[in-house]
This record gives C-alpha cells, sequence and structure tokens, in this order.
C-alpha cells in the first residue's frame, strides 16, 4: 500500500480523554500527572506523563535531589524557567526555557534535577519512555539540545516546534530507533488547522495546555480543553484545529514495544528478578 492512500492516512480519532491527577515527587514538587495515573497507568511505550507549572517557588524550589534510573528515558521539555542537572557520570548543565533533554538511563544513571531559580514562573513536561529488553542495560546517554537547535516551522496561525520527527520539511534532532518517536509542540490559531503523517500502529497522544482543540474531522472531531489529554486510536495522521484564540498543544507517537514491563520507582525492567537485580545494584553502588 503506498503512503498517500486514502486508508494509510486516515485520521486517527480519540479514544480515550482525561484529565490530570495532582501528584508530588522528588522533594515535594507539585505537579499534575497524567499518564502514570489510574485511569491510564501507561500508554506502551510511554510510562508517564508529568506536567509542571506554577509561579510559586514554593511548589518547585525544593526540587529533585539524587535519585537512579534503570531500564527506561526521561524527556525533559522546557517551557518557561531553568532546571541544573547531574549526574554521577560527570554530566551537568542547565535546561532553559525551550530546551529538551532526552536521557537514556540505560543500565544505571544516579542524577537530581534542581531549579536554577528562586522565583518566577516552572513550566513543562517530563515523559518518561520505555526501553526494550535489549536496549535496558545499554551505557546512560543523553541528546540534550537548547531551543535555538530545535527547529521550528511558522505559517499563518500556526507554530510548530519539531522536537523529533519531522513536519514541513523540519526534522527534530531527537533519534531513537527503537520507538521512532514523534514529538512536537504546536500552536494554533483559532480555526488553524494542522495535519500530520504518523506511522500507524504508533500509540500517541495529544496534551493540550493552552486553549482548546478539535481532534479528528468534520462531525466525528472532538473537542479537548486545557489540561486534558486526548489519547488516539490507530491510522495513519493526525488532524487537530485550533478552537480558542490560541492553543498549545503536545503531539507525541511512539511505537509500542509490546514486552512485558516490571516496574517499581525508579526502575523499569522485564521481570521481578531484573527488578530485583536493579536495587541490589543500585544499593552496592554499582551505577
Amino acid at each position: 500500500m503506498n503512503a498517500t492512500s486514502p486508508v494509510s492516512l486516515a485520521p486517527r480519532a480519540v479514544t480515550q480523554v482525561l484529565r490530570g491527577m495532582p501528584a508530588s515527587d522528588g522533594a515535594g514538587v507539585k505537579l499534575t500527572r497524567v499518564i502514570g495515573q489510574p485511569r491510564l497507568p501507561d500508554l506502551d511505550p510511554f510510562l508517564l506523563l508529568d506536567e509542571f507549572g506554577t509561579d510559586k517557588a514554593e511548589d518547585y524550589i525544593a526540587g529533585f535531589p539524587e535519585h537512579p534510573h534503570r531500564g527506561f528515558e526521561t524527556v525533559t521539555y522546557m517551557l518557561d524557567g531553568r532546571m541544573r542537572h547531574k549526574d554521577n557520570h560527570g554530566h551537568e548543565g542547565v535546561l532553559e526555557p525551550g530546551a529538551v533533554q532526552w536521557m537514556t538511563a540505560g543500565r544505571g544513571i544516579v542524577h537530581s534535577e534542581m531549579p536554577e531559580q528562586r522565583e518566577g514562573r516552572m513550566r513543562g513536561f517530563q515523559l518518561w519512555m520505555n526501553l526494550p529488553a535489549r536496549d535496558k542495560m545499554a551505557p546512560p546517554n543523553y541528546q540534550e539540545f537548547g531551543g535555538e537547535k530545535i527547529p521550528q516551522v511558522q505559517t499563518a496561525g500556526l507554530g510548530v516546534k519539531v522536537i523529533a520527527g519531522e513536519y514541513g520539511g523540519a526534522v527534530g534532532p531527537v533519534k531513537q530507533p527503537a520507538t521512532d518517536p514523534v514529538y512536537m509542540d504546536v500552536r494554533l490559531d483559532a480555526g488553524v488547522e494542522f495535519a500530520l503523517p504518523v506511522p500507524a500502529g504508533h500509540s500517541a497522544f495529544v496534551y493540550v495546555y493552552e486553549g482548546a482543540v478539535n481532534i479528528g474531522v468534520s462531525r466525528e472531531a472532538a473537542t479537548i480543553d486545557a489540561q486534558t489529554l486526548a489519547v488516539l486510536g490507530d491510522g495513519g495522521e493526525v488532524r487537530i484545529a485550533g478552537r480558542a484564540p490560541v492553543s498549545r498543544a503536545i503531539l507525541v507517537a511512539g511505537r509500542p514495544l509490546r514486552e512485558p514491563v516490571a516496574r517499581y520507582g525508579p526502575f523499569v525492567m522485564n521481570t521481578r528478578e531484573e527488578l530485583q537485580q536493579a536495587f541490589a545494584d543500585y544499593q552496592a553502588g554499582r551505577f
């Protein structure tokens, strides 16, 4: 079947709509948990999606002190504020507005994420993506890009930041062959439409963080308000239209791994025995 056939580009419909739940993590940072809550424990290969956004320093100032990870990837996308990252492998840096850090924990890393500010707005997302069994014990790795390295496509009433995937000739800097991810930050004026081919079979979601959008086509389109996530069914294309004067959303997709998941706290493996080994290795200082 060719890539332009009507079936392969069938628009994806919304199959589930949910709002995030208040949560806290690290040393008491307040956030909204969207994926990783009872109504949506995961969406293979996505394990967790947190939104953080506040003007109150007391909600974020304690940060995320030193903690371990093994077996998956964390994706941090900063909208506002500055966060310093430091780990036990000698990597250190500051994420500023517009920056993306795609960290592959692999066989093990111990790191901290602490605010580089004591006042002002802190806003962004953290996404956890699973790794296939063959990559869970790979060396830790970073794909880290400042906002100026994220390509943008601008047309009348539409702005797209391409973090992973391709749109309008722009190719996102993040690469991950195992899950072939798509990650876009989309800004829409009212009535403006955005359409993106997404590989059939990929899990996909849209999270609206400002305004409101329609997802789908004509009478079948679903209206999704701010702070709401839409899980998308299968198909070859995602279509989004702005409903508010200005709307912003992240569109994320990835190839499912379809592997067993053994998960506890900061470790995500395939079996209970591998989880127990992860704890033993961390306690023995082997990260």
